[in-house]
């Protein structure tokens, strides 16, 4: 099977029910292949956040399987996820290198492997020359880039991204959208994107997932079938209105009429 062809996450008949008997998530079932950039769209309290958590490991389904596998070949277990939250949460004693640097503190990288990590890293980002700031310095949309960075120096195989610019102002987020798109062609991680914009899910992803009001199902999937590389030709052309509307519609139920754009 082709790196491209197998799975790379792959949950079946997934369910959350918190300790207060809410449940967040389910049945829910999700295969996304390795390489593969799908964005998760949905109401506000639908899970999409919980079922990244639970990729990632940081939460344990009540039902129902989830398998998380490494690109064929990979032989580091420990570095299979790199996660980048809403919002940066830098260290704001410590310089953008050091804050780049903790996971691989605490996954005790030898300092000279580390420092190597930390340059690409921020080159990756284009942040190289900033390595030495401090995160009162940085505009928001470097924070956000820091976050990434950090993220990326383990060199992940799947990366789940949960609303990282949605408090970033639109011209910022359009540039971030460009960056992340042209590290994804670079690097071919597997990406899970987490948002509530219906322009930023179409513009990015192979697949939009739009899921249901809670419990979280997968409602409808739409195939963002267009040709890479994208950029701003993409973003202001017929196909890009259409599959926005596709996916508009797709979320509409669960709005009631709400705006969804």
């Amino acid at each position: 099977m082709s790196e491209m062809g197998s799975l790379a996450v792959d949950l079946a008949g997934v369910t959350k029910v918190f300790d207060n008997g809410v449940m967040a998530l389910g049945p829910l079932d999700l295969a996304i292949r390795h390489g593969e950039f799908v964005s998760l769209v949905g109401p506000s309290g639908c899970g999409k956040s919980t079922a990244l958590r639970l990729i990632a490991g940081l939460a344990a389904p009540t039902s129902g399987r989830i398998d998380v596998s490494h690109r064929p070949g990979a032989e580091r277990p420990g570095h299979a996820i790199g996660f980048v939250f809403q919002e940066p949460t830098l260290m704001p004693w410590t310089s953008v290198r050091e804050n780049v640097r903790l996971p691989l503190k605490l996954a005790h990288v030898a300092e000279s492997e580390a420092d190597r990590r930390i340059d690409e890293a921020l080159r990756s980002v284009g942040l190289a020359e900033f390595a030495g700031a401090y995160p009162r310095q940085l505009s928001g949309g470097m924070k956000m880039r820091v976050s990434l960075a950090r993220a990326l120096v383990t060199d992940p195989d799947i990366l789940l991204m949960d609303e990282p610019f949605a408090a970033l102002d639109e011209i910022t987020r359009f540039r971030l959208n460009n960056d992340l798109l042209a590290l994804w062609r670079s690097l071919r991680k597997t990406v899970v994107f987490v948002t509530h914009s219906v322009f930023e899910s179409v513009y990015l992803s192979q697949r939009v997932l739009v899921m249901t009001a809670r419990p979280g199902r997968i409602g409808a999937e739409i195939r963002i079938d267009v040709a890479e590389p994208r950029g701003e030709d993409f973003r202001t052309s017929t196909a890009y209105a259409s599959y926005c509307r596709e996916v508009s519609a797709a979320l509409a139920p669960s709005y009631s009429g709400v705006s969804v754009l």
